[in-house]
């Protein structure tokens, strides 16, 4: 006879938790992360940051060095002709002249914690950079690999071809770089670093006194030496909308050079503007809108930097943000004792691109 096995079973009893229990958990986990993940992610971002700005640096050396070797490092007037040399030897994508300095770096920097945004458009020389002695603009790029930047070269740049050990950066450039591309924070010691920039000059970029004038002028263009010259029309049409022209006239078109060399149309003085330079120079307050004002004193002080780029010893003329027909465009004229506002050729090689910022 078969035996009969008796099986026991124990039952284990699991106590679940409760609904309060879950919660506080949940609660206490959110608390930690709450702490910790910042704590992380500004570690994570301080070493991503760290390491951009080594890679960087030493991709620049290399490149300079090799310049050094091949006896191209030295010997510019300015900056734009050492860049345009420059991205021969590292990859640049867009290079930007000084009056287009945002469109190739971030609008704002922090240089100092606590302290107001420096506008970024106002840095346009080594000056700005904190390099007094160098009198060169800057030039803003943007490097192959995310990096923004804004140099200004030094004209006393030194070669030593067969020396390997040359510091060809730190010699022949100031040069402030972002490896966040236009992100945030845009912090100086955070994602922003310099080589050779001992401060950010913040200042307001008007030539001549803003509260005197109610607006700001930040460059004077005359139509030779390195001024501001002529569009063809292929050159009008290709940029027209970026620039705010509505029409571009057969080539030599001095009105559309000195729209681009001011950055755009938005950037070209109002005929009100213009009476109120014209009250600065004259000193007074008696100028008509579109007449001539005649009987006036020019204050040749005043009216130095615009007479100085001026092909006219005693006179000068501006051009106006307005183009009322096919081939002309709006000016405002300044004599020694007389202004009026007319309109003038697009042609005309004689007029001053006067550059505000709006």
């Amino acid at each position: 006879m078969i035996g009969k096995q008796h099986h026991s079973f124990k039952l284990t009893l699991f106590t679940a938790f409760t609904l309060a229990e879950v919660l506080i958990t949940l609660a206490i986990i959110g608390v930690v992360a709450a702490i910790t993940i910042p704590s992380l992610v500004k570690n994570y971002n301080e070493k991503a940051w760290s390491t951009a700005q080594d890679v960087f640096t030493k991709r620049l050396e290399v490149a300079t060095r090799q310049m050094n070797t091949e006896e191209k490092l030295a010997g510019y007037s300015n900056t734009m002709d050492f860049v345009n040399e420059l991205k021969k030897y590292i990859k640049i994508t867009r290079v930007c002249d000084n009056s287009n300095i945002t469109k190739c770096f971030d609008k704002e920097v922090i240089w100092n914690e606590g302290e107001d945004p420096i506008d970024m458009s106002t840095i346009k020389n080594a000056a700005s950079l904190g390099q007094d002695d160098w009198d060169t603009d800057t030039v803003a790029v943007q490097f192959a690999n995310g990096v923004n930047a804004i140099i200004a070269y030094n004209p006393n740049t030194t070669q030593e071809p067969f020396n390997n050990q040359f510091s060809a950066t730190s010699n022949s450039m100031a040069i402030l770089y972002d490896v966040s591309g236009n992100k945030n924070p845009n912090t100086n010691g955070k994602d922003i670093a310099g080589i050779n920039v001992t401060e950010l000059a913040g200042t307001t970029g008007c030539l001549l006194p803003e509260e005197e004038l109610g607006f700001c002028i930040s460059q004077i263009l005359g139509p030779q030496n390195g001024g501001y010259g002529p569009l063809t029309k292929a050159q009008c049409e290709a940029q027209k909308g970026d620039l705010g022209i509505n029409t571009c006239n057969y080539d030599n078109d001095y009105w559309a050079g000195a729209v681009k060399a001011c950055g755009g149309i938005n950037n070209m003085p109002t005929e009100a503007q213009l009476i109120d330079l014209a009250k600065y120079i004259y000193n007074t307050d008696s100028i008509v809108s579109s007449g001539v004002t005649r009987d006036l004193a020019m204050d040749t002080e005043k009216a130095a930097q615009f007479l100085s780029a001026s092909p006219e010893a005693d006179q000068f003329g501006v051009w106006l943000d307005q183009e009322p027909m096919f081939g002309l465009a709006d000016d405002r004229d300044f004599y020694f004792d007389e202004t009026y506002l007319g309109n003038n050729s697009v042609h005309n090689s004689g007029n001053l691109a006067v550059c505000v910022d709006q």
